[in-house]
């Protein structure tokens, strides 16, 4: 598993305790049109308590990108109590999270189902 700390070795900040309950890493652009609407629904998401937020620009962070072998945004990284999750996670029989990643913009309802089944991990 990687664990949550190893964002740190790309000058990526990690407040207090985001090695307990669930954080979202968003990585974006700004160019992106899909980021652009993804951002605001992650915003509300984390205002409403279900999970705190990292925001990576990509254009800023290639090496973050290579690391994790992301090739499409928006990617979101969904760590649980500080690990990436291994395995596939589907949701409504769709491949959604595959080790802990989440390619494109799935929009609000599936990732509330996302966290939601993160929580009875």
């Amino acid at each position: 598993m990687t664990n949550i700390e190893e964002l740190k070795n790309y000058g990526i900040t990690l407040p207090e305790k985001y090695n307990q309950g669930i954080v979202v890493c968003d990585i974006y652009t700004n160019w992106c049109g899909p980021c652009k609407i993804l951002s605001p629904i992650l915003e509300k998401l984390e205002k409403e308590g279900l999970f705190k937020l990292i925001k990576v620009d990509l254009e800023e962070n290639r090496p973050l990108g290579e690391r994790f072998n992301i090739h499409a945004i928006p990617t979101l990284l969904f760590f649980e109590n500080g690990e990436l999750p291994k395995g596939t996670m589907e949701i409504e029989k769709q491949p959604i999270l595959t080790d802990g990643k989440m390619v494109g913009n799935w929009g609000e309802t599936i990732i509330r189902k996302v966290i939601s089944k993160l929580n009875e991990i």
